[in-house]
């Protein structure tokens, strides 16, 4: 089975795993926001996912997700909440097709589907961390690491 057509078969099972995933994971940002838009915010990433895949271009999934990191930043969500949906999707992605696909599928699949996400949360944290260092973020300013370096 092509990678496209099993994500677009098992669509709601994946996103409904990553949804459960971080309602698991106790993400207060992602607790506040309701079930209903943590399904739907799953359910778009998803899509560029699957776009990705169809296309062959990251073009989407790397917009979609320098999107993502600027609201997330702005709602005063930590990267690693953010990261957590990724993983939580790419998990489910992973767990689907382990017990879907054969084997002889599983290569093209999981490799498709991590380098998509990989380039998604590489384009999130890139952006994320550009506006935090903008603004001057004390969990960034990395000057306490080198006191008594003679540096400082």
């Amino acid at each position: 089975m092509e990678t496209a057509a099993f994500l677009t078969r098992d669509r709601e099972p994946i996103v409904a795993a990553a949804a459960s995933a971080i309602v698991r994971a106790h993400i207060r940002h992602y607790e506040s926001a309701g079930p209903e838009e943590l399904e739907r915010r799953l359910e778009e990433l998803f899509d560029h996912v699957l776009e990705a895949v169809t296309t062959h271009d990251l073009g989407s999934m790397i917009r979609h997700a320098e999107v993502v990191a600027e609201e997330r930043f702005n709602g005063g969500y930590d990267l690693s909440e953010v990261q957590t949906a990724f993983n939580a999707l790419e998990e489910s992605v992973w767990s689907h097709a382990l017990a879907e696909l054969e084997p002889s599928q599983l290569a093209e699949t999981l490799g498709l589907v991590s380098t998509v996400l990989g380039a998604g949360k590489d384009a999130l944290a890139r952006r994320y961390v550009s506006l935090a260092a903008g603004t001057h973020a004390p969990s960034l300013d990395l000057r306490t690491l080198f006191a008594g370096s003679g540096g400082a």
